[in-house]
């Protein structure tokens, strides 16, 4: 009996708290679009851009993909998907 696992079988399961961020994300940016916005009105695109950042990463994440190459796993990694959200609330907040 072998021991090696089948292709495309990592052992990563589903992470559901960064799938609950990305979905969060996704569902309030549709329904409330006004909080991707500037104090004047405009929008807020370093905002958009760390929240959309964030919502890629823990939908990615929430999944249970891996990537194989050492690079896109920093990229796709739960401490970016919290980098990212720390971030964004940086720019909300901090306008």
């Amino acid at each position: 009996m072998s021991s090696s696992k089948p292709v495309g079988e990592t052992g990563s399961a589903m992470q559901l708290s960064y799938l609950g961020i990305a979905v969060g994300i996704m569902v309030t940016g549709t329904i409330y679009p006004l909080m991707m916005m500037d104090s004047s009105g405009a929008v807020d695109h370093r905002l958009v851009m760390t929240l959309l950042w964030a919502m890629s990463v823990g939908f990615v994440r929430g999944v249970g993909f891996i990537p194989h190459t050492a690079i896109w796993r920093r990229v796709f990694s739960g401490w970016t998907c919290i980098g990212s959200l720390i971030l964004a609330a940086v720019f909300k907040f901090l306008q």
